[in-house]
Protein backbone atom coordinates (compact mmCIF):
# COMPACT_ATOMS: atom_id res chain seq x y z
CA UNK A 1 0.00 0.00 0.00
CA UNK A 2 1.47 3.23 -1.27
CA UNK A 3 1.48 6.17 1.28
CA UNK A 4 1.15 9.84 0.43
CA UNK A 5 2.04 12.55 2.46
CA UNK A 6 0.20 16.48 1.56
CA UNK A 7 1.68 19.40 2.58
CA UNK A 8 1.18 22.59 2.51
CA UNK A 9 3.29 25.49 1.20
CA UNK A 10 3.55 27.31 3.92
CA UNK A 11 5.13 23.61 5.64
CA UNK A 12 7.39 22.97 3.31
CA UNK A 13 9.13 26.85 2.99
CA UNK A 14 9.04 26.93 6.99
CA UNK A 15 10.96 23.26 6.81
CA UNK A 16 13.13 24.04 4.07
CA UNK A 17 14.27 28.07 5.61
CA UNK A 18 14.94 26.54 9.20
CA UNK A 19 16.90 23.34 7.48
CA UNK A 20 19.17 26.42 5.27
CA UNK A 21 19.64 28.07 8.62
CA UNK A 22 21.11 25.31 10.42
CA UNK A 23 23.01 24.24 7.63
CA UNK A 24 24.48 27.56 7.31
CA UNK A 25 25.15 27.57 10.98
CA UNK A 26 26.64 24.38 11.21
CA UNK A 27 29.12 25.39 7.71
CA UNK A 28 30.14 28.29 9.27
CA UNK A 29 30.61 26.48 12.93
CA UNK A 30 32.48 23.86 10.88
CA UNK A 31 34.73 26.37 9.13
CA UNK A 32 35.51 29.18 11.18
CA UNK A 33 35.16 27.86 14.91
CA UNK A 34 33.25 30.73 15.99
CA UNK A 35 29.57 31.58 17.28
CA UNK A 36 29.17 34.66 16.26
CA UNK A 37 29.69 34.19 12.65
CA UNK A 38 27.36 30.96 12.68
CA UNK A 39 24.76 33.26 14.00
CA UNK A 40 25.48 35.97 11.52
CA UNK A 41 25.51 33.58 8.79
CA UNK A 42 22.39 31.97 10.02
CA UNK A 43 20.76 35.41 9.93
CA UNK A 44 21.70 35.70 6.46
CA UNK A 45 20.01 33.18 5.25
CA UNK A 46 16.98 34.44 6.02
CA UNK A 47 17.97 37.91 4.54
CA UNK A 48 18.56 35.47 0.86
CA UNK A 49 15.52 34.24 1.37
CA UNK A 50 13.32 37.30 1.64
CA UNK A 51 15.26 38.72 -1.06
CA UNK A 52 14.44 35.48 -3.64
CA UNK A 53 10.89 35.65 -2.67
CA UNK A 54 10.72 39.80 -3.60
CA UNK A 55 13.19 39.01 -6.80
CA UNK A 56 11.17 36.01 -8.11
Amino acid sequence: MKQTFHYTSKEMVKTGVTFGSALAMAISFNLNQSVFWAVIHGILSWIYVVWYIIIY
